[in-house]
This record gives C-alpha cells, sequence and structure tokens, in this order.
C-alpha cells in the first residue's frame, strides 16, 4: 500500500503560503538580532562582573564563607551562557536569511536549506530543554535525599 503523502514528487507553494514564510523570515530576523543584542550584553555583563565588579562580589563571598571567588563565577557563567546561547539565535538567522533568498529567487533547494536552519534551531532548543529538565530533577532528587538526612 502507498501513502498518498510519498506519492507526492513536489510541494507547491501558493502565494498565501508564501505570504506567511515572508512575514515569518521577517520576525525570525528580528528575534535574532535581538538575540544577538542580548548575547553581546551577556558577554559585557560577564567581562564587567569579572573586572569592575569582582572585588564587590569577592568582599560578599568572604563575608558568607563562599570557598569560591564569586566574581570569577559569575564571569564564567554569563560568558558560557552567551556561548551556548549564539547556536540557537545563529540558526534563527540563517534561517530567516535563507528563507528570504529562496523567496526570492523561488529555489526548492534554497527553501530546503532554510528549513534545515529552522529544524537545527528547533533541535538546538529542544536539547537544551531535554538537559535543563534533567537537571532540575536531579536537583529536586538530591534536594529531598538531603532533606532528608537533617
Amino acid at each position: 500500500m502507498v501513502n498518498p503523502i510519498t506519492q507526492l514528487e513536489q510541494l507547491t507553494l501558493n502565494s498565501r503560503s508564501k505570504t506567511f514564510l515572508k512575514e515569518i523570515s521577517k520576525w525570525t530576523f528580528f528575534f535574532s538580532i535581538i538575540g544577538f543584542v542580548g548575547i553581546a550584553l551577556m558577554v559585557l555583563i560577564g567581562i564587567l562582573m569579572g573586572t569592575i565588579y569582582a572585588p564587590i562580589l569577592d568582599m560578599v563571598g568572604k563575608q558568607q564563607a563562599l570557598p569560591f571567588n564569586i566574581g570569577m563565577f559569575m564571569s564564567i557563567f554569563y560568558i558560557v551562557m552567551a556561548i551556548i546561547y549564539i547556536f540557537p539565535v545563529l540558526y534563527l538567522f540563517k534561517f530567516s536569511r535563507k528563507m528570504k533568498v529562496a523567496l526570492a529567487s523561488k529555489s526548492d533547494d534554497g527553501l530546503a536549506d532554510a528549513f534545515e536552519m529552522l529544524k537545527s534551531h528547533y533541535k538546538f532548543i529542544g536539547v537544551f530543554t531535554i538537559i535543563i529538565l534533567s537537571l532540575y530533577t536531579l536537583l529536586f532528587v538530591t534536594s529531598l535525599f538531603a532533606g532528608s538526612l537533617i
């Protein structure tokens, strides 16, 4: 038995679909630019935490008897988060640019490349979400175990 979906050799886009995709590419471009600005701010905050605010944060850390340099920790944390955030934002940016070019040139390969970038964006977000949920679950279980020891 042949699946009707596999019988289609090509999928055509009508004018409504093209209009929607063009609008989507504009919004994803906007969100990617906002994302790049956010990344730049995270790097700037990371640098400030490691330089200007480090003495203040270290003083607070000493008052709380923390065994590590809190200024350096915050600096590394912000910069690592910025590096992680680059990938989904870059995929979104590439999707918006490739979609715009594909619609202008009516290229099937360009359209496929654009959707590949969108797939990569959502795949990254999905894997990252699974990792974060796993860490939350591990933290919750650890907290329950530690609380039961008291």
